[in-house]
């Protein structure tokens, strides 16, 4: 089965081809961050009319880069959320009238387990059950995975997620968009120790994590300091990646213990911070990632994602249907697991 994914949830406009046999044969990601880099964050109704302009392009890329035509697919899948609302009904028309037009099956994804899923791309796969970090600029989540579709959220964010926290301190110290990938590189120039950062809810009980705090925190140091040296910004970078690490760090080791597992999965576009995969691999025993260029955004985790659920048998009926909040719990259980 050749499945066509289709990922528009924010401000990257994701297409692959997923196939049974031969695994990901395509994908391409056009990335809107420049377009947005001008206002300082994502403006949803650009996103839209962005993805509006490229989708239909994108898909004829990747047919053509698989070496395909519309009449060798088989299925298609697309992110119905959660996301932008206005980005999602781009993706979730395109990619259900694609399927009624040819009469083949659909599947709306959920963007978050498309993420969870992404590791499972990777040569070296996590066994079941694991537990799974979900961290990007919208969600930071622990999740434990007895089964594709059995989640239990074991905690989350109560206000800024971690990528967005990364994004909003470096646009304090003058970073462009997007800043996670920014304020990363400014640190790695920085002085360890001259700055601390508190490590949110780390010292009391429980899984949730906060990062508003820390990021006023950072805000207070950069407005306390007259005449700003690029040296001061990359100290500053440097001691506020060093608290956010530190923090997922120590609620990763404690949600596994807490679900007596040795397998993490980490996923999202945080998951691709060079600092946070080397803390991991220092404390946990087994990580899992998905290869750095599925970790943001992209058709190939939806892709996937959406072959898993259609070849146990789920497909979307004649909707269009687009979820800006949607819990991974409420998703149905599919009972295999991929052998690929």
């Amino acid at each position: 089965m050749r499945v066509l994914g289709i990922e528009t949830s924010c401000d990257e406009t994701g297409v692959a081809v997923f196939d049974s046999d031969k695994g990901l044969i395509a994908d391409a990601i056009y990335s809107q961050a420049e377009m947005h880099s001008r206002f300082g964050g994502v403006v949803p109704e650009l996103a839209s009319r962005d993805h509006i302009r490229k989708t239909l392009p994108l898909i004829g890329e990747v047919l053509a880069l698989a070496n395909l035509e519309t009449k060798d697919l088989d299925a298609v899948a697309y992110t119905s959320g959660p996301g932008l609302v206005g980005a999602l009904m781009v993706g979730a028309t395109i990619g259900r009238t694609f399927a009624w037009a040819r009469g083949l099956p659909a599947i709306a994804v959920h963007h978050m387990e498309g993420h969870l899923l992404a590791p499972l791309l990777s040569e070296t796969k996590p066994s079941l059950p694991f537990v799974a970090l979900l961290v990007s600029g919208g969600h930071t989540q622990l999740v434990r995975v007895d089964a594709i579709g059995r989640y239990t959220l074991m905690g989350e964010s109560l206000d800024d997620a971690a990528g967005e926290a990364f994004d909003k301190t470096a646009k304090l110290l003058g970073l462009g968009y997007p800043g996670g990938p920014a304020l990363a590189a400014l640190a790695e120039s920085g002085q360890p120790g001259r700055f601390t950062f508190p490590k949110p809810m780390t010292d009391r009980p429980g899984l949730d994590f906060s990062f508003s705090g820390l990021k006023t925190a950072a805000m207070t140091t950069i407005r306390s300091i007259e005449n700003l040296t690029e040296s001061d910004r990359a100290d500053i970078a440097s001691a506020f990646e060093e608290a956010v690490v530190e923090t997922l760090t120590i609620k990763c080791t404690r949600a596994l213990a807490e679900a007596k597992l040795s397998e993490l999965v980490i996923a999202g576009g945080v998951a691709a911070n060079q600092r946070l995969r080397q803390r991991l691999e220092e404390s946990v025993e087994h990580v899992f990632y998905a290869p750095p260029s599925l970790c943001t955004d992209n058709g190939a985790m939806i892709a996937f994602a959406g072959h898993e659920r259609l070849r146990a048998g789920f497909s979307e009926p004649l909707v269009i249907r687009t979820q800006a909040r949607w819990s991974m719990e409420d998703l149905p259980e599919v009972n295999i697991f991929p052998n690929h």
